[in-house]
């Protein structure tokens, strides 16, 4: 590791790196946040250690807390986060969001992948690839205003519904045939079979998945029969016993349209009376230990429930009616695709579909990935015949007002 390696004493850490101390904090070494107990406590004990006595896994935890180093750290070249211009006005832009448990090592590997690319085809690659959990404000200066497609980046990544479904601001540009899936694909992954998740006017080339899964209090829970589906987690039992990613921009609202796409706005509204509060995934894990407000289900993606302590009172549940899943997708300009297929082909190949599937639990859609989860476990997917019979960004609107209505009757 970069940073730190797991012999590293857990004061060493936030010393170095005072950012840390949040994470820490969040996954239960609530001593990290107090001076005088760090000093006594973390200066002895190795990450290791302390992860082996929480029954954490050291992979998964050693790159939240890398992430919360790099994106405190504007200038790392090494991680891609600050994007220096190439001379060529030829240049490729490539701009995008990547999901937080995967993006140092999928930036390890294109920053690679950039360097033998532009020394074989002698072609520049400008590139601003972010953690989703910034979310897209700083995208949308690459697109609002304008009107102009060769002003665009050349290639967008991205994940959830957000900005790139909004009708307005890059519908224009897709009904003019800018954006072409190229990715080539003879197949997607069989786990996917039975969805349909390509899409069928070719604007959006998917590479895969972020699932939606419960992680239940079985202590909180008590004689109540436990929730295995999305509308058992809308019954009275369960109001104000819910803990959402309301801040998850890529995964809540992926909820909120499927709920209103299954259950109306009845759904929604129902939704948002079952929510206790909004937790951080990071935070849910560790629900269980809150002196109060302690929710019975928490929704959160499939990846954060690899830090549940085993035969501790948290069980992670896949919906029986499947997890709900939210897009990681790429666009990429038609009139460019010459010069941009090599990078296209990198992030729809399989090596990034295991990094992917395997360091993020984002399932791939690329066939011959093993996603590692059961045959038998269920997605639920808007579908691109809903996608493009409705302007999902008002839909979105309209959901979170019904929510947030909701939840304003407290």
């Amino acid at each position: 590791m970069k940073y730190f390696d797991e012999n590293s004493t857990l004061l060493e850490i936030v010393e170095k790196y005072p950012e840390t101390v949040d994470v820490f904090t969040s996954n239960g070494f609530s001593q990290m946040n107090d001076v005088e107990q760090r000093q006594k406590f973390a200066k002895s004990i190795s990450l290791k250690i302390a992860l082996m006595l929480k029954q954490i896994d050291l992979k998964t935890f050693s790159n939240l807390l890398i992430e919360a180093i790099e994106q405190n750290d504007n200038n790392i070249d090494a991680t891609l986060a600050t994007n220096v211009k190439s001379a060529d006005t030829e240049a490729l832009d490539i701009v995008g969001l990547l999901p937080c448990p995967v993006r140092i090592p999928l930036l390890e590997q294109f920053n690679n992948f950039v360097k033998d690319f532009t020394a074989k085809n002698g072609v520049g690659v400008n590139h601003e690839l972010k953690a989703a959990s910034m979310g897209l404000d700083w995208v949308e200066k690459n697109i609002v205003g304008i009107s102009d497609a060769k002003q665009l980046p050349d290639l967008f990544i991205s994940a959830g519904f957000d900005m790139f479904f909004d009708e307005e601001m890059i519908g224009k540009f897709k009904r003019n045939g800018v954006f072409e899936d190229t990715t080539k694909l003879p197949k997607f992954n069989s786990l996917f079979e039975e969805m349909k998740l390509k899409d069928p006017k070719n604007h959006y080339a998917m590479i895969g998945v972020v699932p939606a899964v419960f992680l239940i209090n079985q202590t909180e829970l008590g004689d109540r029969p436990v929730p295995k589906t999305w509308a058992d987690i809308m019954k009275p039992e369960f109001e104000k016993r819910v803990s959402l990613p309301v801040g998850d921009f890529d995964l809540f609202n992926g909820i909120l349209l499927n709920i209103h796409k299954k259950y109306g706005d009845e759904g929604v509204k129902k939704l948002g009376r079952s929510l206790l509060e909004s937790m951080h995934p990071s935070q849910m894990v560790k629900s269980n230990r809150k002196k109060e407000n302690r929710p019975i289900i928490t929704i959160m993606p499939y990846f954060f429930t690899k830090m549940v302590k085993e035969g501790g009172p948290m069980i992670a549940v896949w919906p029986e009616d499947g997890a709900i899943v939210s897009p990681i997708f790429m666009l990429s300009k038609k009139e460019k695709i010459e010069k941009l297929q090599p990078i296209v082909d990198f992030f729809a190949s399989k090596k990034v579909g295991e990094i992917l599937s395997h360091s993020g639990l984002f399932p791939s859609v690329h066939p011959e990935v093993d996603n590692r989860i059961p045959k038998e476990n269920k997605f639920m997917w808007l579908g691109w015949d809903y996608i493009y019979k409705n302007d999902i960004s008002k839909l979105i609107k309209h959901c979170k007002m019904l929510f947030e209505n909701e939840l304003e009757k407290e």
